[in-house]
């Protein structure tokens, strides 16, 4: 747990894959005056994704290796001289389903000292009408009870909007490169004994189709290796 909180930055990492139709959107409706510093994360778009960013004022950084984790991690090692312990990382997708000026909501549990870790709950807030599949919906809701039943913490949500301080997310050590990166986050804080808390967030449809949810051969990766990575962390 990190206690000292003076001089805190926030950041915002977003990893993005062929998303030039929404990154901009999603970078421009960031709170500027929370934020210290915006990094997309481009994960070797084949579209101009990086140059919408880079014009809406974010920082680009290079992922060529395919896969979600991937891009993150990319965010991450950008960040490594950067930041202090107490500094707040924020992770939100860049295909505008989710809604950036949520991130003062989804900080605030951390900005008080009552949380190490804060997931932004699709469950627990209000959800445009097919902006999740049904496989996303089960999946959610199959991981997050099996991390209650074999890990005693309880989550609603894998959602990708989060939080987590600098120096949590280097003692919990992320190493995932695909598609289990959100669930050995959560998974990984309650084996620390974290104090992981979920926040209702609004969720709507994506700009684009999704590289998981929308293809079978995605879903099932995806099930796979969330699965895989419950199991493999016990």
């Amino acid at each position: 747990m990190i206690d000292n909180i003076s001089e805190r930055n926030i950041y915002v990492i977003i990893p993005a894959y062929n998303e030039e139709k929404s990154i901009a959107k999603v970078i421009n409706d960031i709170p500027k005056n929370l934020v210290k510093e915006i990094i997309v994360s481009n994960n070797n778009s084949k579209d101009n994704t990086a140059l919408e960013a880079k014009n809406a004022g974010a920082t680009v950084v290079n992922a060529s290796d395919a896969g979600y984790g991937n891009a993150c991690l990319k965010g991450i090692e950008y960040l490594k001289n950067k930041v202090k312990p107490q500094d707040i990382i924020v992770f939100i997708d860049g295909d505008y389903s989710d809604y950036p000026e949520e991130i003062k909501e989804i900080i605030a549990p951390i900005e008080k000292n009552k949380a190490d870790l804060v997931i932004g709950s699709r469950a627990l807030g209000i959800k445009e009408k097919g902006s999740m599949t049904l496989p996303q919906e089960f999946g959610n809701w199959l991981a997050t009870r099996l991390i209650d039943l074999f890990y005693k913490v309880k989550f609603t949500d894998l959602g990708p909007f989060r939080a987590i301080t600098w120096g949590n997310l280097s003692v919990i050590n992320m190493q995932d490169k695909t598609y289990g990166w959100t669930v050995e986050m959560q998974i990984k804080a309650a084996k620390l004994n974290l104090r992981c808390v979920e926040v209702p967030v609004k969720y709507r449809k994506r700009i684009g189709v999704s590289k998981v949810s929308g293809t079978l051969k995605g879903v099932v990766l995806a099930g796979y290796k969330i699965i895989w990575m419950i199991f493999k962390n016990l």
